[in-house]
């Protein structure tokens, strides 16, 4: 084993670390969830959850990350041992459980990119879009194929390493990622009739607020910053000793965040302009989307340039669900990199087939009364994700907690004014209001 990879700069962990945390999670999922759920309340709760609880366990894992210098269950056993490593092995497992299915939904993103530029998608008519959206992902060799070359693109990049692959990939697609989120939110807010999608999104509506609601904003939180499933913890693990963690852990929220609000302004006003159902659920990026392009002046522009940006966006996301597995390979199976790469990758790919194949010839097959993509959505996102989350603030409130300040302000040399605070949240809030959420929800 030769010296570990490091970042080369600060600036490509951040953007590396929000390109894992801006993927589907806000740019498809996030603008259906706050539809679903009411809106600005939505938005509120979900701010809430971010700023409070993703922002402390986002810290806990870089703490964790850099302290160990491995992968998540390296990590745990450098640091404590005992039961602890679990933890981690259960964020690789989550890992490996959400990029199955987010391999599938990507290979969407880049069929429907394609059919963009070629003009396949020029119809004004959901039921149209809706009816061809349901043929395409019911025929399963495109699905698969998409699936397929979806994981490959993510391979190839963890393959080529820290700097040379995932550093390379995310200097030159977040910038593309944030100029065309800008783009599309400019075109979407200038729309005749936005207005009202403005007033859904930014206007609180209390009264759509159930259990629910709360439980979904947690899970989103979780998943759209990427947290529980050892992505961050890993990324952290290849950053150098003098880099200010409170700072990185905050700017990487900020930016997620933003990108998150930017994202239900790109959607939401399109869809109330055109008169279309703002709780559409997942079909809204693919079937309502489309039919508000083909409304616009230079549309289909626009569509191929939203595809883009979401295909985009789910590739640097898969990189870094993909890394913490490849990093238990190498770290503790001493495989080379490459090889890793191709043996999680296929692993993956497989778990993926039934995900892909369940909104097709395998619709009938259901695992509590769910499709196959659907429930693994749901084990990661609504399980998994949280379960780890909790573990992880106990472990730096409770296990660990004088190391992991001592880590967080960099030996003394970054002082944090909230540490006090933030392992008050590790220990009592952030556990407590998981739990509470997780049960509520189950």
């Amino acid at each position: 084993m030769g010296p570990r990879d490091h970042f080369a700069t600060r600036l490509g962990f951040i953007l590396a670390a929000a390109g894992s945390a801006v993927g589907l999670g806000n740019i498809w999922k996030f603008p259906f969830m706050a539809g679903q759920n009411g809106g600005g309340a939505f938005l509120i709760i979900y701010l809430a959850f971010v700023l409070t609880i993703g922002f402390s366990v986002m810290l806990a894992e870089f703490t964790i990350g850099r302290a160990g210098q491995r992968n998540p269950v390296g990590a745990f056993r450098a640091l404590k041992g005992g039961a602890w490593p679990a933890v981690g092995g259960l964020g690789v497992v989550a890992g490996f459980v959400i990029l199955s299915f987010y391999s599938v939904v990507g290979g969407w993103t880049l069929a429907y990119a394609i059919k963009a530029a070629t003009g396949a998608l020029a119809s004004n008519d959901p039921e149209t879009l809706g009816a061809a959206f349901g043929a395409f992902i019911s025929e399963p060799e495109g699905v698969i194929g998409f699936h397929t070359l979806f994981m490959v693109l993510t391979g190839g990049i963890i393959a080529g390493g820290v700097r040379g692959g995932i550093e390379r990939a995310s200097r030159i697609l977040m910038p593309v990622l944030v100029v065309l989120v800008i783009v599309l939110a400019g075109r979407a807010v200038t729309l005749e009739g936005a207005a009202k999608g403005i007033d859904f999104f930014l206007t609180p509506d209390f009264s759509k607020v159930t259990w629910g609601t709360v439980n979904a904003a947690l899970g989103q939180a979780f998943f759209s910053l990427s947290l529980g499933m050892g992505a961050m913890l890993t990324y952290a693990s290849y950053l150098d000793k003098q880099v200010n963690l409170p700072k990185t852990a905050a700017q990487v929220t900020i930016l997620d965040t933003t990108f998150a609000v930017i994202a239900g302004f790109m959607v939401l006003p399109a869809v109330f302009a055109f008169g279309f159902d703002p709780a559409a659920g997942p079909g809204l990026t693919f079937i309502t989307l489309p039919a508000v392009f083909a409304q616009m002046p230079a549309g289909q522009v626009f569509a191929f340039l939203f595809f883009a940006l979401l295909a985009i966006a789910a590739l640097t996301s898969a990189v870094s669900i993909m890394e913490p597995v490849v990093a238990y390979l190498i770290d503790e199976r001493r495989m080379p990199r490459r090889w890793a790469a191709l043996l999680s990758g296929v692993m993956i790919w497989a778990l993926g087939v039934p995900s892909a194949l369940s909104l097709g010839p395998w619709k009938d097959m259901t695992i509590g009364g769910k499709g196959f993509l659907d429930a693994m959505d749901y084990l990661a996102s609504n399980i998994m994700l949280p379960t780890g989350g909790v573990l992880i603030a106990l472990f730096v409130g409770w296990s660990i907690s004088a190391r992991a300040q001592e880590e967080a302000q960099s030996d003394g040399s970054h002082p944090f004014p909230l540490i006090r605070v933030w392992i008050f949240i590790c220990r009592f809030v952030a556990p407590a209001a998981v739990a509470w959420v997780l049960i509520s929800g189950l």
